[in-house]
Formats: structure tokens, sequence, C-alpha cells
């Protein structure tokens, strides 16, 4: 009984390519993988993916390749309509049930099993479920074929591009960004394929459909009721005496769970039917709530119902992870933006957009894992599910309600493909209005219990046609428990018994936002009012008439990776970098290489309004000096977006979203990491500036702030203010001493005092630290590199020759391949000039979010129960540390900063092809992209999984030596 997944073992072929019929092929005619034209599929996955694992065309996302492939829109649907073809071994006991579960087809198929055939209908999110108990072969050897067809209106890709191709596939309901967008290029089969999971799942009697769970709050969230309603389904030919069960159990140490609550409950269900039954609520007091990221941990707790049929015994079984939490939001009256709450606390929204992992579909728990775990290092609290793409997948949100991202999920519509475009494109929306509703309600059911969602948005920039609209508003109305009338709940728990369960809502939880321009985003009224999209002066984040509305749902800019993902992606004719025009204005037009415009470059320069800020630094000479310069510019651009939305925190903004946080493919705009997963410096900037405490300097203004978004006052707190020039002394220090911050507030503390002194120097260093009295702990720690107004950064170039002395203590943990180190790197050039402590960068650590992962999957109905604890699996990663500390010095005889020093991973073999990429992917450090003050010391964790076969290598790299420096 359960489920199996059936991802292993398939095959595919063109369906011109092959004569034989879908019964043919799982009767009498079975293919294998060495039967031309039959090839191994990726499943999950697209045509175009498994003809890319296949060698048949080039890789769509390096360099030029994608010109290469044969469009649709020139090639006909029948081209990339696919057969697939997989076995499975299954023999049913008696009264078992087996369901053949597809949860993604795009976009059509016909489905064979052992010469039965089943016509799935079209859509690309909804879930298709048979019942194929009477198809199974008697031995228990099933085969099972599936025909695929690609959307029906894939539409052509005009000559000049656009956004969304000529619009056509807006007819259909599936995802939009195929057709190309001025962040991507055109995905040649649209997204063809079986896309998503598949699945048997073989119960009893009686089976499990679509639990819902809910929780309500009295009482200050000491007194909470779960809510729970499930279809149960008798496929028996007699009514059948059920036994219901819900428990909810917490996971202690080792494999141990404490069971919070247990209820029981008898059903009779006829035969051939199905009923809906409501638990009677269960209550907790004090339950342990989830929270978002920075704002507390994310408690989640198991809940398992099963049915037990009288003279059968457990029919079927469902389990979920499941968090207490009351996500409410309304349009504040000071801002005009849209103010989220969860718990009853408000929450500042910094966070990013996001349109797919993969633009192949190539969708797994592991980049999934990397991909939210990446949004989580950068102190984000939200990520918006960009209409234009995918309802995302389960396993998404799982990771994100592991650690703490809030959801935005629009559904697919938007504004240049439905309605708004150039030239004006569908203004119906989809031909087939009743799909899209099928296909929304159906996502909801697949989506909603999990806590990370926070929201619902019927499309981007712009509305759903209006009976779509309506029919969502109502479908998604919330119910009384989570409706507010100045600020308090309008019902109660005295009456709560004469209102219907939340349960019984399709959703009842969350709000729905007809569009993303509209109710508290942007001007509120649907105007083109978010964006810009490209390269700002840093100083202009935090100016009175930078950006009017109090919630901007995109804001993007620059996004370039280093320089050994432009060679792992391009060829060489992609290494040349932009050539730099100067125009009568004065302004410097950046002219990329064919290959950069292909694959979107933005400029970091906007002739008429900001200066080339690569040019700053100097005119780079090659690839790795461009990137390098890019990489600070990435930095700067995206530490002062942040700090300027949270510098009128309350007062003039209630949240941002910044578009977007990575490319589904090798594009070179709006980006913190790379499709390879290697982070750019923006990552961190953004790590920084959005961390729940914060210390920032005003750019405008140049007032030191303090910026405390957590439910304590800050108190008993001092900050050090330390200048340091390109000589490395220190001309400017000041330690201000017992403040305090309040609670969800930034405090502008006190003026730098630096720049307006006698003779301040061109270029200079800032440093900040806000600490505690008492022990020394740093809350935050920011660093700066500035220049006078009107001024540059050329003089960084000459400071590259000064040589800073380094020592490296690195200790090691290695669990299998899991490797976590360790790196205290100390700036040795002086010797700290004060007695405190705070050169030792001890940072009070953060205790509100776990950073491990459940092994077990709590998004299926058929999750297996864990063997082992999540404290013992913690306990055991790193069961093995290397007892000797290695130490390493980079050589220097020079005092100063060292400056921009930055970690990677390398593969380390006896062999390497000329160009091969070395990097180990993914990575996540604690810090990187950091500078050291002279006698300062800063320690960097480094955790990353390691290939079979492969030796590790740490460098460090940096702005004052120029080959890397290994230190592991």
């Amino acid at each position: 009984m359960g489920k199996t997944v059936l991802e292993d073992g398939w095959l595919a072929a063109r369906s011109t390519d092959v004569q034989l019929t879908g019964i043919q092929l799982t009767t009498t005619h079975p293919p294998s993988s060495d039967d031309p034209p039959w090839m191994p599929a990726l499943v999950p996955g697209t045509v175009l993916a498994t003809l890319v694992k296949n060698n048949l065309i080039p890789d769509p996302f390096y360099g030029l390749k994608n010109e290469a492939i044969m469009d649709i829109g020139d090639s006909g649907r029948e081209y990339y309509t696919f057969w697939f073809f997989t076995t499975f071994d299954c023999k049913l006991s008696s009264d078992q049930h087996i369901d053949l579960n597809f949860r993604g087809i795009n976009y059509s198929a016909e489905v064979y099993l052992n010469g039965h055939e089943t016509v799935l209908p079209k859509g690309m999110f909804r879930r298709h479920s048979i019942d194929v108990t009477d198809f199974l072969n008697p031995d228990g050897h099933n085969m099972l074929a599936v025909l695929v067809h690609p959307p029906d209106h894939p539409g052509t890709i005009p000559p000049q591009g656009g956004q969304g191709g000529d619009h056509e596939i807006g007819k259909d309901v599936t995802t939009q960004y195929v057709q190309g967008w001025d962040w991507m290029a055109p995905i040649r089969d649209r997204n063809t394929g079986i896309w998503d999971e598949v699945s048997i799942t073989v119960a009893g009697p009686v089976k499990i459909v679509d639990p819902h769970l809910v929780s309500s709050f009295f009482d200050d969230y000491k007194r909470v009721y779960l809510h729970a309603t499930a279809d149960f389904v008798n496929r028996s030919d007699k009514a059948a005496d059920c036994s219901l069960s819900i428990q909810v159990s917490t996971e202690l140490e080792g494999n141990t769970f404490l069971v919070e609550n247990l209820q029981t409950k008898q059903l009779s269900v006829p035969a051939k039917s199905h009923v809906q039954y409501t638990f009677p609520e269960l209550f907790f007091y004090k339950p342990d709530l989830w929270w978002p990221n920075g704002m507390g941990k994310q408690s989640l707790y198991n809940v398992e119902i099963t049915v037990e049929v009288d003279g059968y015994g457990e029919s079927d079984a469902w389990y979920h992870h499941f968090g207490f939490r009351k996500i409410h939001s309304e349009i504040d009256s000071a801002t005009g933006g849209r103010l989220f709450k969860v718990n009853g606390e408000p929450i500042f929204i910094r966070g990013g957009n996001w349109i797919l992992s993969d633009g192949l579909l190539r969708l797994s728990k592991k980049r999934y894992k990397t991909d939210i775990k990446f949004h989580a290092d950068m102190n984000f609290n939200m990520i918006r599910c960009w209409g234009g793409g995918l309802a995302e997948r389960p396993d998404f949100y799982h990771y994100c309600d592991i650690y703490g991202l809030l959801v935005w999920q629009e559904f697919w519509i938007t504004g240049d493909v439905d309605g708004r475009g150039d030239p004006v494109s569908n203004p119906n929306g989809p031909l087939d209005h009743e799909l899209f509703l099928y296909c929304a309600r159906d996502t909801v059911k697949l989506l909603r219990n999990h806590p990370s969602l926070a929201l619902w948005v019927g499309g981007n920039e712009q509305i759903p046609p209006d009976d779509i609209n309506e029919a969502l508003t109502n479908d998604l109305k919330l119910h009384p428990f989570f409706l507010t009338v100045n600020g308090t709940n309008k019902s109660n728990e005295e009456t709560a018994m004469t209102i219907m369960d939340p349960s019984q809502y399709l959703d009842g939880t969350r709000v729905y936002i007809k569009g993303s321009l509209w109710e508290g985003f942007a001007d509120s009224q649907g105007g083109w009012t978010d964006g810009p999209y490209e390269i700002q002066k840093p100083e202009d984040f935090f100016k009175d008439s930078y950006y009017q509305y109090g919630f901007n749902p995109e804001v993007g800019n620059v996004g370039m990776p280093v320089a050994a993902t432009i060679r792992a992606t391009m060829p060489p004719e992609g290494w040349e970098i932009p050539l730099f025009n100067k125009l009568p204005s004065g302004y410097i037009q950046e002219v990329p290489n064919p290959i950069w415009v292909y694959h979107k470059y933005i400029p970091y320069s906007k002739p008429g309004l900001v200066h080339d800020q690569i040019l700053l630094y100097g005119t780079p000479k090659d690839l790795d000096d461009f990137c390098l310069k890019a990489q600070l510019v990435n930095y700067v651009q995206y530490r002062a977006l942040l700090e300027g939305w949270t510098s009128r925190m309350w007062t003039k903004y209630t949240g941002v979203l910044i578009w977007k946080t990575q490319n589904p493919w090798t594009g070179l705009r709006g980006q913190f990491y790379d499709h390879l997963h290697d982070q750019t410096a923006g990552f961190y900037g953004c790590r920084h500036a959005a961390e729940p405490i914060h210390i920032q300097l005003n750019l405008e203004t140049y007032f030191i702030e303090v910026v405390n978004t957590t439910s304590s006052e800050l108190s008993d707190v001092a900050i050090e203010v330390s200048v340091w020039d390109l000589e490395g002394t220190c001309p400017y220090y000041e330690v201000t001493e017992n403040l305090s911050v309040p609670s969800k507030k930034t405090v502008s503390m006190f003026e730098m005092k630096y720049p307006k002194s006698t003779n301040p120097k061109p270029v200079y260093f800032l440093l900040l630290k806000l600490y505690n009295m008492s022990d020394f702990h740093i809350l935050s720690r920011n660093f700066y590199w500035l220049h006078q107004p009107d001024g540059d950064y050329k003089l960084l170039e000459p400071y590259r020759e000064k040589k800073i002395p380094l020592r490296m203590t690195t200790d090691t943990s290695i669990s299998g391949s899991t490797y976590k180190v360790r790196v205290n790197v100390k700036n040795t050039s002086k010797k700290p000039d004060n007695n405190s402590s705070l050169y030792k960068n001890k940072f009070l650590e953060r205790n509100d979010d776990s950073d491990f992962d459940f092994d077990f999957d709590l998004t299926s109905s058929d999750a297996p129960k864990p063997e082992t604890g999540l404290l013992q699996k913690f306990y055991n990663r790193f069961s093995r540390v290397e007892n000797d500390s290695v130490v390493s010095e980079v050589n220097g005889t020079e005092a100063g900063v060292a400056f921009f020093l930055n970690f990677s991973v390398h593969s380390t073999k006896q062999h390497y092809k000329k160009g091969e990429d070395t990097r180990i992917l993914p990575v996540h450090y604690s810090d990187n992209y950091f500078s050291l003050v002279p006698g300062e010391e800063m320690t960097v964790t480094i955790s990353f999984e390691v290939p079979e076969g492969v030796s590790a290598r740490v460098t460090l790299h940096g702005w004052n030596f120029d080959s890397a420096h290994t230190v592991h």
C-alpha cells in the first residue's frame, strides 16, 4: 500500500518516427533502448530536456546554440509530439485498488496501459488520476505508454522577439515565458512533456482525497484549533464502515515521536460513492508557531490521517507537515502599501521574484533545496512566483516551509500576453475559461496545506478576465476567522459553532488579490508603476523621489556572473567584454558582444542618468577584470537597494520584491546566483542588507541608521565607526554607547562626520559595527568602500599592488560526501588599536531558524515514516572531524584593508581539459566577498557536497593578490 514514484527506466521517441499504436506498444511490441528511434527519457522533464540528455540537440543554454534548434512555430506541433514509455511491477491483493497519477503534463495526452487507452484532458496545471485496477496484467508486469502533445497554440517568435512572442501561447492554460521575454530566449518545445511526478498509488477499498488542514487562533495565540476535512472515496461494491484517525505529532531526539493529539471517529461510506468528512476540531494549548525567515523558528508538526475499513484493515494513509500560523494582510493607511502580518506581528517584506528553477523543467528536490536555501541565506522572507512561470510544485513549497520563505503564488496571466502587450494581445485571456478555473482550483488543493503559501494573485500586471476574476474572488473568499475589521477578528470563539468549518473552504485562509499592480501593490490601480529595471546611482535608493508607492512588486538591476560561469556557458567569442563608447553627452554606452546580447545582458550604465559603474573602478582589461569589477558593483547596487527601502520601513514602504533572484537559464541580468548555482557578490550585499538587525549608512544623508525588524527592543547596544584609508591608517574612529532601538523600527542615530572633516581621502573604507555592550557580541557588521562626491574608485586599481598578509586557520568535518569547512581569516598586517574584542567578530548567533532538512518527503500522501530522528541526523551529519587545524598564510609586508576576499571550492584532479570548469557547485557560504581591516578576523563556514571520486580544495581570492590561495 502507498505510493511508488515512476521516475526511472523511461524511454521516448518522436511520434512521427513510431509506426506502432499505443495498444501495440503496451502489449505485443514494447520498445527497448536498443530500438531506434527510442532513447532514454528524462521524466519528469520536457521533450527538449530528453533530446539534450541524448545529445541529439545542442545545449540551448550554451552560447547561441538555441538558434540551431528547431522552433515549434516553424516545425509544427507534430515535431515535438512524443511518446514516453516505461514499465512497472505491481500485483494487487484482494480489495486493493491502484491509481496511475500524473501531477503535470503539458499539454494533453493519451495514456495506454497494457493495451487500455485513456484520453487525458488538456491543461498544464492539473493533476490526473486514473483508476487502473482492472488494467493490470495478471503476472504483475505492466507496460505504460503516454503520447504527449504540445500546447494547442505554441505561436511563433517575431523577428524582433518581444515579451511572450506573438502572444498566442496565452490562448492555452500553460506557462507563458516559453515564447521568450526580455530576460529569456524562447523555449523551442514550449515545455512539452511529462513535466512533473508520475506515480502509482495502491489503497484498499477506501482512499483519502485532498485533505485540507486549517488552524484557527484565539486568546492571543494561546488557544489553537486544528481543523481538517477530507474526501473518503469507497470504490468497493459494498458499504464501508470506517474508522478514521487523525494524529498530530512532533519529533523528538532519535526515533521518538511525541503525539500531541489523536482523534478517532467512525464513518460509513456507501458503495461506489464518496463522503466529505470534517473532523471535530483538535485543541492545542500554546503550540509552537511557524514563523517566516528572520522572525522565529519554522516549527512544523506531522499530521497523519488514516482510514481503516471493517473486515479489511488499514485502507489508506496520508501524511503532511503542517505549521500553525496565521497570515493577514491589509492596505496600510500610512504608506498605501500592502502590510503583511504573521501571527499578529507586522513583517517588512524583502524578497524577490521567481520564474522557475530550470527552463527545461529539470526539476528536482536537490535543486529546489539549493534554490530555496539560497533565498533564506540572503535573509529574504518572500518569493513571488511570477504569473508567466509555474504554479510551483510541492517540493518547492516543502523547502519554503522548511526555510521560512513566504510565497506569493500567481495564476497564469500576464499583462504582456493577456491584453496589455504590444501588439495588443489576448484581451479575454485563455480561450477556455472553465479549464483555467479547473486548473486554478486543482492548484489550490495541491498547495493549500503549506504554511509558506501566503497569498494568491490573479495575474502579473493584469487582471484575469471578469468571469475568471469573479469566480476566483468567490472561490478564494476568506473564512470569517481570517477577516478583520478595525484590526480585530470579525468572529470569535463563541460564534465559531454557528459558521462553516474553515477546512470546508477551498482555501479560506489567504487573501486573493486580482493583480500584481492592484490593492496595495505599486499604485494599487493597475498603472505601470513597478520597476525600474536597470542600473541606478546607489544614493538614489535613499531619496524621497525614488519610488512613490508603498510596496514595489518588481524593481530590477544588473546581474553579471563571475568569469568562470561565462567561460562555462559560452564559447571564446563570448568572452569578449563590452566596448565602452563615449557619447557626446559624456556618458558611456556599453556595446556587448552578440552572445551577451542574446543572453539578455543589461549594461552597467544608463546614458543620460547613470555613468558606467564598472568604469568607476578603471577600464577593465579582460573578462576576469570585468567580472570582478562587476561584482563590486553588484554588491553596492543591491545592498543600497535594500538599505534604501529599509531606511523608510513603515514610514514610506511596507515591502519590496527584487526583479529577479535568479534565471531559469544562463541569462545575464537580474540574478543573485547563476544557473549553475554560483552566487554573485550581489547575493552577499542582500544578505547583509536584509539581516533582521542591521546597521547601515544612509548614502543620501550620511547618517548612521539602525534597523530592528525583530519583535524585541534593542537596549544597551553600542556602535563602532572606523574609517580606513588606502595607506592602512585609521583617520576616524568613534564609539557611541548606551543606545536603544525600538522593535520594528529604523532609527537614524547620528551623522557620519568623516567626509566633512579636514582633508578627507578621495577613496576610503568605512566599517560599522553594532554590538552588545555586555559581552561585545556583534549584532551587525557592515563594510563600505566610498569615494568623495563626483569622484570614483580608480585609486583602488593601484591598491591591488599592496600585499596584505593574511593568516587562515581551517577546520573540516566530513560526513559521507558532505563537507563543512570553517575558515578563520585574520588580517595580520597590524595589531588592533583598541582593547575591545570587536576585532574578533564574535557574532551573536540567531536561534530562530533550523538549518537542516527532513530526509523524508512529507508532501506526499504516503511519505515513509522516518527511520532516524532529525536531531540524531544532525549529530551524525558531522560524525568525522579532522583533528588537526590547517594553517596557511598569504605573505605580505604592508598594512591595510584586505579588500574583497572571496572563497570558492574546486575539484582536484591530475589532468584538466583546457578551459574546464573546476568549480564544485553549489556551495553555501556564511559570508563571501568580505573585507578585513588591519587586525580584524572573520570565521566563514563553507558547506558543500563533493562528487564521488573527486577531492575538493577551498581557495581564497582577494583584491590584493593575483592568484587563488588554497586554504584546504
